[in-house]
């Protein structure tokens, strides 16, 4: 949850507060957000004032700040709501999530394999081309209800298996609820599905609850340790020369930690756990690709564009994101997500033509990705409608209804 605020700091010392709570140099956040690191020290020590809105969103969004009053000291409400990012489908989503549908004894709770199976339509919704948010939303209510209702009414290695289905739905929950402004409900789901995993005992659901935790506690503020530490302890559960599955989960746990480390700028870190997701990516072979989790080779390569990214290293993500062959990734909202992370780093080198282009082709693979992600917001709000990218800047501000 969002820290309280003294009501008598400044601006600038909120932010100094948020940047030091995250582990981050000034240098970091100004390569992060396109600006000096004279310019945040500008803005800590008040030489500068509050930026105008769109560069107030991205700078939350480096800072790890989802309500801006952590930042400005005004009424709450959150980034999201300020991108006017709310799907029309969250309040059923929300409904679902806080509910309880209270079943008698003499219902029939669904079979754990019917659940597995639901459960693996629901991911390739997610993974489809076209709008996974909104596809998602109308089957989450009760799937996450016939869920739960067999995790209680099943005994035996048939519970652990609807347990097991029981995570992995709130896995999909917490991905629709990424980057809407419901801050508290993504936590919710984030700790259900570990509390799932564990009362399933199985290792491999607590390993992709950890994966998706990573991402609870980035937005929620925590240090990097706490990430890292709950990544370690995930992956010493597993096996990894016992199945392609667990050597994909035990690399994915090291891709996470790489990400820590480089939102935090400490890169050696950064590259010494982003090797053990290489390696385990080039044991899996170069065709191999998770179910659901999509760890493989392309997915490693391509968050290797978020880490250089978060590094502040320009050329490398640039050199990164012309390696990479996201076109083989089997997942249209990864895709169009690496798409986005390679039009940063073409950002963070001014490259504003390449920035526009992929953020284009982002929304035709995905375009709830890009209607629901901050950085193409500020983006859009902030270049100007004139010259080569006149038209494709109009055209996706229409579409994400995004006013300069």
């Amino acid at each position: 949850m969002p820290e309280q605020t003294d009501s008598s700091e400044t601006f600038g010392q909120r932010v100094r507060r948020a940047r030091i709570r995250n582990g981050q140099t000034r240098a970091v956040v100004g390569g992060l957000v396109g600006r000096s690191t004279e310019w945040v020290k500008a803005i800590e020590t008040g030489r500068l004032k509050c930026p105008r809105l769109p560069l107030l969103l991205h700078l939350a969004d480096v800072l790890g700040v989802t309500d801006l009053a952590e930042l400005t000291g005004d009424d709450r409400v959150t980034a999201a709501a300020h991108a006017k990012t709310a799907h029309e489908a969250l309040p059923g989503v929300r409904a679902a999530l806080t509910s309880y549908r209270l079943s008698g004894h003499d219902e029939e709770p669904e079979s754990a394999d019917e659940l597995a199976r639901r459960v693996s339509h629901a991911w390739h919704l997610w993974h489809a081309p076209g709008e996974h948010r909104t596809r998602i939303a109308v089957v989450l209510p009760d799937l996450l209800a016939d869920a739960q209702h067999s995790a209680r009414a099943l005994d035996g290695v048939d519970r652990r298996r609807a347990l097991v289905a029981l995570a992995e739905t709130y896995h999909l929950a917490q991905l629709f609820l990424s980057f809407q402004p419901a801050p508290e409900l993504v936590m919710l789901t984030g700790d259900r599905s570990m509390a799932a995993a564990q009362d399933a005992d199985s290792p491999r659901a607590m390993a992709a609850a950890a994966w998706y935790m990573n991402h609870v506690f980035r937005d929620a503020g925590e240090r990097h340790e706490a990430r890292v530490d709950l990544a370690m302890k995930a992956a010493d559960l597993l096996r990894p020369e016992a199945s392609r599955d667990e050597l994909a989960r035990w690399g994915l746990l090291h891709l996470a930690a790489a990400l820590s480390y480089a939102k935090v700028g400490r890169r050696g870190d950064a590259d010494r756990f982003w090797d053990r997701a290489d390696e385990a990516a080039r044991r899996l072979g170069p065709d191999y690709s998770h179910p659901y989790l999509i760890f493989g080779r392309g997915m490693v390569d391509a968050y290797a564009i978020t880490m250089q990214n978060d590094l502040v290293r320009p050329g490398a993500a640039v050199e990164a994101a012309h390696a990479v062959e996201i076109e083989g990734t089997p997942s249209a909202t990864r895709r169009a997500f690496h798409q986005i992370e390679s039009a940063r780093a073409y950002a963070l080198q001014g490259e504003t033509v390449a920035v526009v282009h992929l953020l284009k082709r982002a929304f035709e693979t995905s375009p709830e990705t890009v209607r629901y992600n901050l950085f193409a917001h500020s983006t859009l709000r902030e270049t100007p409608d004139r010259g080569l990218v006149r038209d494709d800047v109009r055209y996706l501000r229409a579409k994400l209804r995004v006013s300069a």
